[in-house]
């Protein structure tokens, strides 16, 4: 059996978001999702940007309602606080992180295509699936939608 040491992160970074939301620090985000350095700024960045264009894109009308209401920013809009921040922006950083880190495994998964690692990725699978799970959740709470959606057939 070996060991090998995850490399450390690079110098933490910002990646800037649209005016109206906020903007991501790496480090902090590393912090929360447990990102070793083995991913990459650079990849790190893409997965951010990817996530958060997606997140964006399920609250434009949300984002244009509240900026009609006055707000210009996210902070800014209305809501309980926990640990000295708005709810909302707990949930929508929840959002984007949720779905970095599974944009992140689902692309790891490549990396190694022997059966320890096919068997591997199939268990990832689920924690994608979770993390998919746990951002829609939170799109949802912010929109005031519930999580459940039923369809009659």
């Amino acid at each position: 059996m070996s060991f090998i040491a995850p490399a450390t992160s690079a110098v933490p970074s910002t990646i800037t978001n649209s005016p109206f939301w906020p903007d991501f620090n790496l480090a902090t985000l590393r912090d929360a999702m447990r990102l070793d350095g083995t991913v990459t700024n650079a990849r790190l960045e893409h997965a951010v940007i990817n996530a958060a264009l997606q997140v964006n894109i399920d609250l434009k009308l949300w984002r244009l309602a509240q900026q009609s209401s006055g707000h210009a920013h996210l902070e800014q809009v209305p809501a309980e606080q926990i640990n000295g921040q708005s709810i909302y922006l707990q949930l929508y950083l929840r959002a984007v992180y949720c779905l970095t880190k599974a944009n992140l495994i689902e692309r790891y998964s490549d990396f190694d295509s022997t059966a320890k690692g096919l068997k591997a990725g199939e268990e990832l699978h689920d924690s994608v699936n979770d993390l998919r799970r746990d951002a829609r959740f939170a799109i949802r709470d912010i929109l005031g939608e519930s999580h459940v959606t039923v369809e009659l057939i």
